[in-house]
């Protein structure tokens, strides 16, 4: 079973505000790259540095880079009220649930995966995964990539079905627990080190071989190629495992504006992103009047700041608190 991540309670000892509140996630809002912590160093973010003396730590989430499933899918699961198993979050079924609600599944249906098409990149030492979202791939595509593959998972139980044009959703019951890395541990890197190692997922790493095979010799990627465009030589499976009942989430937002410059080591893009989110979102938690979430999540851990009752001594040390971006985001 897949490794479940302990959650640290904060330090401050309040006891959070129940009432309903707003919580946003904000993904790599902090970075592990060196290139990235220079670009962290100089951020400026006024609204950010006058609300966290206002909220209290209310628990970390995250070991460190190498955990499978990223800090911000930890804080929205946990958010959700799932059980926290590392590499093990299962975005897939939930999917499946809300897509194919008239078939009439429930919590405790057959687990699930995603399948995200992909184009891995073959170097002298290494495999890398491409961005996934630079695929261009339309629906007509996909949905013949997915035909010609279909015979290769039927053969072995996999029930296989289009999701959208760049994912696929399979089910079967090895999935049921699977540790895999989320799409966001294995963007632009090499894929080795990422790979399912359980014997459990020997099937499919021998099934990814044999769609690879396929794709390789089918008409539309000589096509993609002979146009210039990457072929579509593989796909990354991710989200495993059987639906979980979820909490409310409906004032949980995730603003993943920080995704793309991050994960693309733009840290220009990534120091004008986060500029944009702390005049908007992040002032709109400032001046809000009800109770407010904060989760700031970067590639080692995810932070939850939280509204809760705070002593005339907290109130008056967060006054005069003088702390820096730079020095908040440290930690992630």
């Amino acid at each position: 079973m897949a490794e479940r991540l302990a959650l640290r309670a904060g330090g401050r000892g309040a006891k959070p505000d129940n009432r309903p509140h707003m919580h946003l996630i904000v993904p790599f809002a902090g970075s592990v790259s060196p290139a990235g912590q220079l670009a962290q160093q100089t951020l400026s973010l006024p609204n950010l540095e006058r609300l966290l003396p206002r909220l209290a730590l209310a628990h970390t989430l995250g070991k460190d880079e190498y955990t499978l499933s990223p800090p911000h899918e930890l804080a929205l699961a946990h958010a959700k009220g799932w059980a926290l198993n590392d590499g093990a979050l299962p975005w897939a079924a939930e999917l499946a649930t809300q897509l194919t609600a008239p078939a009439g599944l429930t919590v405790g249906d057959p687990p699930w995966a995603l399948l995200t098409l992909v184009h891995m990149h073959v170097g002298a030492e290494q495999v890398r995964l491409t961005d996934p979202a630079a695929l261009d791939v339309d629906e007509a595509t996909s949905r013949s990539f997915i035909e010609a593959v279909r015979p290769l998972f039927e053969s072995e139980g996999f029930g296989l079905h289009w999701l959208d044009a760049k994912r696929w959703l399979a089910t079967h019951p090895l999935f049921d627990g699977l540790a895999t890395a989320s799409l966001d541990r294995v963007h632009g890197r090499n894929v080795d080190p990422w790979l399912p190692d359980q014997r459990s997922a020997r099937l499919l790493r021998r099934l990814q071989n044999e769609v690879q095979m396929v794709l390789y010799t089918h008409p539309l990627n000589e096509a993609r190629e002979a146009a210039g465009q990457p072929p579509v030589n593989s796909f990354w499976c991710h989200g495993c495992g059987k639906a979980q009942a979820a909490q409310n989430t409906a004032a949980v937002q995730v603003d993943d504006r920080l995704r793309a410059p991050a994960l693309n080591e733009d840290w220009a893009a990534w120091r004008e992103a986060w500029a944009a989110l702390d005049a908007g979102p992040i002032a709109a938690l400032l001046q809000s009047a009800e109770p407010v979430t904060l989760s700031l999540c970067g590639e080692r851990t995810a932070q939850t700041w939280q509204t809760a009752p705070r002593s005339l001594l907290q109130r008056l040390g967060g006054l005069f608190q003088r702390r820096t971006a730079p020095a908040w985001l440290e930690p992630l």
